[in-house]
């Protein structure tokens, strides 16, 4: 029996007249982290032990149930509905989304508190696997993929998707887009999509709060691959001397362009440090700064971004992707939020990337998930991407 064909069993049965696969009802697992990517725009990088407060504190506002609902949405308007039988959990952990886009959901019988733990996710991912649901949909990020492997590591487990909603999402088990996951779920359900184990990264919260990248394999969890749809895991910048002379011919050509009064919002990344490097001024290499006159405003969040360019003719913003995953926004930046962008405009958005991170970016193409449809929908299209001394390419955004 071939492979693909088994990883469809439960979702198929066949029919004894014409001997062909029927579809049957896909009992769908969900489960929401509802404090997932509140450190994203106020600048803290993860919600992680004692961040969430302090996110509150800075005026975080919930991220995760707006993308779950998109998410349930985008799977009503492609007709999913009948097809699919949601299992959740109770409250903030996937009962209101799914009442707020119109599904009925089997609610798992645990109880949740007002602040939710890993625990909580946990409970509800050993539950689910008791109670044999066909796929697993998450929304959350990085620390959410750990928790749902953890759960997993001593049951049998099941095929697992993410709905982007943390801050960095440098695994390869995320969806680009929650709308994109739908469109995965259309395609299980469709048996055009195959199974695949993807890397699940740990990443040192605290240390990525201290300016530092401290990242390592954690473990694989199985699920559906549609090629496009998800954006796989991310890859470091190499560290060889190519690479670095490659960079610093990019920052040349950007120093040598840049309008002395003008304000430039950085991005993270060792690329754009570069730039700063070249200007004499000493960048975050994981935080977004913003330039000025030869002095720089460090690790800023959405709030002081907008307030420092209010009114301000003369704004660039000044990014490079994610390696291979080819992200430009929404991941690890959302500092540089939909209000940002659509305040500076898509003409003054410099992007930059070596030719060797160009080359590994899965599709050839540039992605971008800010949270708002609107402003992505702005962004697509062609972008000039800066890849060497006065060299660039146009490079299309998905």
């Amino acid at each position: 029996m071939c492979e693909i064909y088994k990883s469809y069993l439960t979702l198929h049965t066949i029919d004894e007249g014409s001997q062909q696969l029927v579809p049957v009802m896909l009992r769908l697992g969900f489960v929401v982290n509802p404090i997932a990517g509140m450190g994203g725009r106020v600048g803290l990088k993860g919600t992680d032990g004692d961040a969430l407060e302090e996110a509150i504190a800075r005026g975080a506002e919930p991220v995760s149930p707006r993308r779950a609902v998109e998410f349930l949405r985008r799977l009503r308007s492609l007709g999913l509905e009948p097809s699919v039988e949601v299992v959740t959990c109770p409250g903030l952990m996937g009962e209101y989304e799914t009442a707020s886009a119109g599904f009925s959901a089997e609610v798992l019988p645990m109880e949740v508190k007002a602040k939710t733990t890993a625990e909580d996710t946990k409970a509800a991912v050993r539950l689910m696997v008791e109670l044999a649901v066909d796929l697993l949909v998450f929304v959350g990020g990085d620390g959410t993929a750990r928790d749902i492997l953890d759960a997993m590591r001593k049951m049998d487990s099941i095929p697992v998707l993410g709905v982007p909603s943390g801050v960095k999402m440098y695994s390869g088990v995320f969806a680009a887009s929650p709308s994109d996951a739908a469109d995965i779920v259309d395609a299980v359900i469709k048996r055009q999509a195959d199974m695949m184990d993807f890397e699940v990264m740990d990443i040192d919260e605290d240390a990525f709060r201290r300016d530092r990248l401290s990242i390592r394999l954690y473990g694989f969890l199985r699920g559906p691959f549609v090629p496009m749809r998800l954006v796989g895991s991310k890859q470091a910048t190499p560290e060889t001397l190519e690479e670095s002379e490659n960079q610093l011919a990019i920052a040349r050509f950007v120093v040598e362009e840049m309008d002395p009064e003008g304000v430039y919002v950085l991005g993270p990344g060792t690329t754009v440090k570069k730039v700063a490097d070249l200007l004499g001024v000493d960048k975050t290499v994981l935080g977004v700064d913003l330039y000025r006159g030869g002095s720089v405003l460090k690790d800023v969040d959405e709030r002081t971004i907008l307030r420092e360019i209010k009114g301000v003719k003369k704004v660039w913003i000044v990014v490079s992707p994610i390696g291979r995953q080819g992200m430009l926004f929404g991941r690890g930046n959302q500092q540089i939020s939909p209000n940002v962008i659509k305040a500076v405009g898509k003409e003054r958005i410099i992007v930059l990337a070596t030719k060797g991170k160009i080359q590994n970016i899965e599709g050839g193409v540039l992605r971008v998930d800010t949270g708002d449809p609107d402003v992505d929908e702005m962004l697509r299209g062609y972008l000039k991407v800066i890849t060497d001394y006065r060299e660039w390419r146009m490079i299309q955004v998905q």
